[in-house]
């Protein structure tokens, strides 16, 4: 497999066809590929799957007798063309012939002929093929997805969509405990990189182009991660001070966890738990370049019995499974991959998470529900149903100068130069 174009028409299909995500497809698929051509393939698979709702619903009256589900890899073939005509600086010539050939490399010269004339009727119609597309179409999401957040926001629904659809910020936070960032930002002057402050997050810095985290001053000693503002945010509700036994879970591939120890070294106890033993090697591996220590044990959360000493915790850090509906710019196979039906399972996970593990909280302690979700049945109904439940737990508002208020709770919205949609909730035990 030489050609990007047929190794990414082959990962869209996987994904579309099992479920998969980009973060397993994306290294498979690039092994056969020269180290020059993955960048054109990563930039075809995050652009048709970012825009694939689109492009299917405006292509689909072309595909007139339609395809097989064993020749899915035909159809995103052509979506990949269709997205570098509409999307792309590439000439259409080059899209069009490198879509014909990928046919013959798939071994289904049959359809080199029908990609060709696909193609060229996109060309010559262009924008009049997406004329009377529906308003989910339009904006390039699934209806179910569309229909629930224009239901949830209706008044943010075109900036959601907009920053949903663009290419996410490279966003940086700094270890303070080797320099202030006014310093490091300096630093990045000096080797011509543009950067800037984040506005919310006291250590973030937001680059004006990604690079690779190996050109980056300071990386491999740990002076510099790759974290969203809004992940960042988490450290100042735990309210950390030194000597405290803290729970990050849910805890891969660990961010927040360099974050927590950045921001308060002197904690007694940092315990990091995952349920994937293997995502937690990534945690070892950030700590170890950070030079920072915590107590890493893989099991599932929800299952005490399985992990917890019954020792309490005086913070506690649940960044829950959920549907990632905040970050669909860095993942946008959550497109694809993500349905209505996934929404109550999630919610039932999210709530046995949270009744579990608040017994592992101390009274007097803060507990600190975070979620990358845009969708109010994650967010805001889990934490009220959570109330209701727990008449030892109160709600602490939170007073800040980002998101949106939400009962006392924050929601953020991605921002097309700014932070990822997120959500946070903070708790206490009553003592």
């Amino acid at each position: 497999m030489k050609c990007p174009r047929v190794a990414a028409a082959r990962c869209l299909a996987s994904i579309a066809q099992e479920g998969s995500s980009l973060s397993r497809q994306l290294p498979r698929g690039e092994q056969d590929l020269d180290p020059a051509q993955r960048p054109l393939y990563r930039e075809l698979c995050y652009g048709t799957l970012r825009y694939y709702w689109r492009l299917d619903a405006g292509l689909k009256p072309l595909f007139s007798k339609g395809l097989k589900p064993k020749d899915s890899d035909v159809k995103m073939l052509i979506l990949i063309g269709a997205y570098q005509l509409f999307y792309t600086r590439i000439p259409p010539h080059a899209a069009i012939n490198s879509a014909v050939e990928g046919c013959r490399s798939l071994g289904k010269k049959w359809a080199a002929g029908m990609a060709n004339a696909i193609l060229r009727r996109c060309q010559r119609e262009q924008d009049s093929l997406f004329k009377d597309l529906k308003p989910a179409a339009e904006a390039a999401f699934p209806a179910w997805l569309y229909q629930a957040i224009a239901q949830a926001w209706p008044d943010q629904l075109t900036d959601i969509m907009a920053a949903s659809n663009a290419h996410p910020p490279f966003c940086l936070r700094l270890n303070r405990l080797h320099q202030d960032r006014d310093s490091y930002l300096q630093r990045l002057a000096e080797q011509e990189m543009n950067a800037s402050p984040c506005e919310f997050a006291p250590y973030g810095i937001r680059l004006d182009k990604a690079c690779a985290v190996d050109k980056l001053p300071g990386f491999a000693d740990g002076h510099i991660s790759v974290q969203d503002e809004a992940a960042q945010l988490c450290t100042q509700l735990l309210d950390l001070h030194a000597g405290q036994r803290v729970l990050d879970a849910c805890a891969a591939p660990g961010g927040k966890t360099g974050a927590i120890l950045e921001a308060e070294p002197a904690l007694a106890e940092l315990v990091a738990l995952d349920i994937d033993e293997q995502r937690l090697s990534r945690i070892s591996d950030n700590l170890q370049r950070l030079q920072l220590s915590a107590s890493l044990v893989a099991a599932d959360a929800a299952d005490l019995d399985s992990w917890w000493d019954g020792r309490h915790f005086d913070r506690i850090l649940l960044d829950a499974p959920c549907s990632a509906t905040g970050v669909i710019r860095r993942n946008p196979d959550i497109k694809l991959n993500r349905v209505v039906s996934d929404i109550a399972p999630l919610c039932r996970l999210q709530a046995s998470l949270l009744d579990q593990l608040w017994q592992c909280l101390a009274p007097g302690g803060v507990f600190v529900y975070a979620t990358c979700s845009l969708l109010p049945a994650e967010n805001e109904a889990q934490i009220s149903a959570f109330l209701s439940r727990q008449a030892g737990a109160e709600l602490l508002p939170i007073a800040a100068d980002w998101g949106v208020n939400r009962d006392g709770c924050r929601q953020l919205f991605p921002q097309e130069q700014g932070h990822d949609g997120f959500f946070y909730a903070v708790l206490r035990k009553k003592l």
